[in-house]
């Protein structure tokens, strides 16, 4: 009997988190490729195209990597249930904050699947485009992906599809999120789901509480003798992820009396109320929140904003892939990806539930020993001391810089032979090795 040989390691932080999903892949080739394409996603590269990738992870056949994601037997719920489990190891019972959207992303033609002239949230008109609808959460001011679906227009269904609405696509999400023990602090949402009665009782019932836009003429049933009354405008300081302030107004609005579901109008001026940065926004909080619930919507607006441009950064729309089967494997690794970083951050580091696993019980010595290595690679010019999640980015592409070097130098080094170069390559890629990247068990 054969012994499977041992994945070929790549970068030791990486090859740790991506062994969590070992079991996933039914053959180390497989597991190789997903390893691979971990390391390319969080390069610094133009575009995340496989032939990209590939050369900057030392990969000769880009093909092997399309293999990868179009005929390689692995399940992608598989993936995305074994990533879910490792987020959920390192929040047990803590809860955040989840916000439904959706992204869309041009694509020329119809060769790719659900891909029709429809609205694109994030470019504010109709274009010709792929969309779909995200659940993504934020704790203490760090990012992370849930769950995605696609939106599959009724023009492009296949045979065996079933049409459903945005807001039903993520009433599905939440459902499934809550089954799985995740507990939400509040859901935010824009006022495409706002204005779904639909997806507002759903939140009712599952007892949620939320803040979510709605449209300037929604309607709300009034009984004959009652008016609509506004309170008078309070100026408020929103507060941004950076810690910078916006004066903001804010007053109630009162239809016939105060009911469960509240409403609020928060624009930037009370007498131009220019439609970008205006705001109205109905919610179920209770208790006096007319200091706090503009900020607690505007989380919305930089997480949506936060969460895209990460995204882009690991090549969500960079796929050049037509079936959707293997277009939602691409999505899924990106998410993986993103949660790799995203666990860089010490809110997570810090869960009492999550040890690291790439270290045994240490003593104070090894201990005061790993901070002083640790303090070594902060010493890099371009080291970014910040909280946020491109923050952590910035400094996982610094400790993968030697690795990519190497293998986009190996060309050159197999035409002219320069031995001191390469031993330094590989020594410098042994000194990155001692990164203590966070693993949870």
């Amino acid at each position: 009997m054969s012994i499977p040989r041992e994945p070929k390691a790549t970068v030791r932080f990486v090859d740790q988190y991506c062994a969590y999903y070992r079991d996933v892949f039914p053959e180390v080739r497989s597991f190789e490729h997903f390893t691979a394409l971990h390391l390319g996603l969080i390069a610094e590269l133009p575009r995340k195209t496989l032939p990209a990738i590939a050369r900057t992870v030392g990969i000769d056949d880009a093909q092997s990597l399309h293999h990868f994601l179009t005929q390689s037997p692995w399940e992608v719920a598989t993936l995305r249930q074994t990533r879910l489990a490792l987020l959920k190891s390192v929040l047990p019972e803590r809860a955040f904050i989840l916000c439904i959207d959706e992204t869309g992303e041009k694509k020329k033609g119809t060769a790719t699947d659900y891909v029709a002239r429809q609205y694109i949230g994030n470019l504010g008109k109709i274009e010709n485009g792929i969309v779909s609808v995200n659940a993504y959460g934020v704790l203490d001011g760090i990012t992370f992906p849930l769950g995605f679906e696609v939106f599959k227009p009724q023009k492009r269904l296949h045979q065996e599809d079933q049409y459903k609405t945005k807001p039903q696509i993520a009433i599905a999400l939440i459902h499934t999120l809550q089954q799985q023990g995740f507990h939400f602090e509040v859901v935010l949402a824009d006022s495409l789901y706002g204005e779904s009665g639909e997806f507002i009782a759903a939140l009712q019932r599952l007892a949620l509480r939320f803040v979510v836009a709605i449209r300037e003429n929604h309607g709300v049933l009034m009984v004959p003798g009652q008016r609509l009354r506004y309170t008078t405008w309070s100026p408020f300081d929103r507060v941004f992820s950076t810690g910078a302030t916006e004066s903001r107004y804010i007053r109630e609005i009162i239809f016939g009396h105060r009911r469960a579901l509240r409403y609020y109008h928060i624009p930037t001026d009370v007498d131009e109320q220019p439609p970008e940065s205006t705001w109205l926004i109905m919610t179920n909080l209770p208790g006096t929140i007319k200091k706090t619930v503009g900020n607690i919507y505007g989380l919305r607006t930089w997480i949506e904003y936060g969460f895209k441009h990460s995204k882009n950064e690991l090549g969500w729309a960079d796929f050049r892939l037509t079936a959707f089967q293997d277009i939602e494997k691409w999505w899924e690794i990106v998410c993986s990806a993103y949660l790799m970083v995203s666990l860089q951050s010490s809110v997570f580091k810090e869960s009492k539930s999550g040890t690291n696993k790439t270290t045994r019980p240490t003593s104070q010595e090894e201990e005061q020993e790993r901070q002083t290595i640790q303090e070594q690679f902060a010493r890099h010019k371009w080291w970014d001391t910040g909280t946020g999640w491109k923050n952590l980015l910035n400094n996982l592409r610094l400790i993968i810089q030697s690795a990519v070097f190497s293998c986009l130098l190996a060309p050159w080094l197999a035409v002219f032979t320069l031995s001191s170069l390469q031993q330094g390559l590989r020594s410098l890629s042994a000194m990155m090795s001692n990164y203590q990247g966070f693993v949870p068990v």
